[in-house]
């Protein structure tokens, strides 16, 4: 949209908020970088120029507004939705492989050179993988600053930089104040979070509706691993650097988030998976409009609209729950999951609740004797060549996964149906457009609702839907009395 310069103008001038994080707007006359919202006095058109991310337009040389923030609006839909290389860069980007692996290492993982990547990401966002890590690492240190009491020599080395004097470069440049200075300001105004906690806020675009979204992680909640405590979801975090803890409340413009992390090193890939587990760099004018055209959905999207897919933190972990879940009741399918992590889960400590581990990796599945999974020998099976091949990796499920191939390698495993490789499709690698055709709640919805009930037809009738298919779904499923569709009003 960037290049749109006329479309862009007129977002700006009428402070969309729709579009922050679609794009971001630099004025030549200040040297400063805004959201298409902020609150200033727009600049005269021909003193703006537009870029695809907040990194490009620090890459050109202008400082982040004071007021509005662009470094902390919403992620744009492009990156969180697109299945190209790009869009798959900037996801692992966002979860800290190139701080974790460097620019090899993120060109490893999508099967390209480093040069390659480096051409394909100027061409697309403007600036280059170094660009974009840099400008992570400098809001993940705003955030530490201004929400920790860790001293700045940690803040720097937590948020990823080589050295202090980077770290204070680089903050100054881009927010331009100093890091104590930074620290000051949010001192004059707010109390920081306790040791070895984060507190912060999660952006959306609105509208968002949390029914649906709080009420599906809630009702198949593994017990252990998470729960709904004090009006918030709880779950714990398997991070690179450690373990970790968060709680994600809805709020009117925000969620609100509270992160317990072994090793701040994790903040920025916690954050984003947070995101992906709500879904909430999703656009939800664009996908709610284009579904409301078809009038068998048109009164649902009315009654809620800004519905969100709910997803996972992990993907391989939401795949082994699929198989699980295969011809279960949901609850069923949450008493197994429980039982095989109170078994071989790593223990988590959390003094502010009742979780007590982490979900069990493939790697630990795959070494488990039949007796303990107490499922039928064929789902037995499936589980274990599905926790095999994610253990050897020969299917990528992560942030960065090709989703053409990983569902080929899904659909090659025995024992995987249509139903389950679509619900990791939908749910752990983020494909807008998976649709469960042979869901019962959707064929019991598409009866409702006078739709085709057979899958077959189904699938025909719901190319109307395209590219959102996925949020179709949520749309139907919300048409049943099931406890996915209803926010949770009790402690747990």
């Amino acid at each position: 949209m960037y290049e749109d310069t006329e479309r862009c103008v007129r977002a700006v001038q009428s402070k969309d908020a729709r579009f922050d994080g679609w794009f971001f707007t630099a004025v030549l006359t200040t040297r400063i970088y805004c959201r298409p919202s902020c609150p200033v006095v727009a600049p005269k058109p021909h003193n703006m120029r537009f870029y695809p991310t907040a990194a490009a337009a620090q890459q050109a040389g202008f400082r982040a507004c004071k007021r509005c923030r662009p470094d902390a609006s919403p992620g744009s839909p492009a990156w969180d939705h697109r299945a190209d290389v790009v869009a798959r860069a900037m996801r692992l980007i966002g979860d800290g492989v190139v701080d974790r692996e460097g620019v090899p290492g993120l060109a490893a993982r999508l099967g390209y050179s480093p040069r390659q990547i480096q051409r394909h990401l100027q061409a697309e966002v403007g600036t280059g993988p170094l660009a974009l890590a840099r400008a992570q690492r400098a809001q993940t240190a705003r955030l530490l600053i201004e929400t920790t009491d860790l001293a700045l020599t940690d803040v720097a080395f937590a948020a990823g930089f080589g050295s202090v004097r980077s770290f204070n470069d680089v903050v100054r440049e881009v927010f331009a104040l100093s890091p104590r200075e930074l620290r000051a300001r949010v001192r004059r105004g707010a109390a920081t979070a306790g040791s070895g906690t984060v507190a912060l806020r999660l952006p959306f675009r609105r509208p968002l509706c949390p029914d649906n979204l709080f009420g599906h992680l809630v009702a198949t909640a593994v017990p252990g691993v998470e729960e709904w405590r004090d009006g918030a979801y709880r779950r714990t975090l398997r991070l690179p650097h450690g373990p970790g803890v968060v709680a994600l409340r809805p709020a009117e413009d925000h969620v609100a988030c509270e992160l317990r992390l072994s090793d701040f090193r994790d903040l920025g890939a916690a954050i984003a998976r947070c995101r992906r587990l709500l879904d909430l760099d999703a656009d939800p004018i664009a996908v709610d409009e284009h579904l409301a055209s078809d009038p068998a959905l048109a009164d649902e999207v009315a009654a809620a609209p800004g519905r969100r897919v709910p997803r996972s933190v992990d993907a391989e972990e939401l795949a082994i729950r699929a198989v699980l879940g295969q011809q279960v009741s949901t609850a069923a399918a949450a008493t197994h999951a429980g039982r095989l992590a109170a078994l071989a889960g790593e223990t988590v400590a959390d003094p502010d609740g009742g979780l007590t581990h982490l979900f069990p990796s493939a790697e630990t599945l795959s070494a488990l004797p039949d007796d303990v999974f107490r499922l039928p020998a064929a789902r037995i099976a499936a589980l274990r060549g599905l926790a095999a091949a994610l253990a050897a990796r020969t299917i990528d499920l992560g942030p960065g996964a090709d989703r053409a191939a990983a569902r080929e390698q899904l659909q090659a495993l025995p024992g995987l149906g249509p139903w389950t490789v679509e619900v990791i499709a939908m749910r752990g690698l983020g494909d807008p457009d998976a649709f469960l055709p042979g869901d019962l709640g959707v064929r019991l919805a598409a009866e409702r609702l006078g739709l085709p009930a057979s899958p077959a037809a189904l699938v025909r009738r719901a190319e109307a839907w395209r590219p959102w298919r996925a949020y179709a779904v949520q749309y139907l499923w919300a048409t049943g009395d099931h406890a996915v569709n209803r926010l949770p009003v009790t402690a747990a």
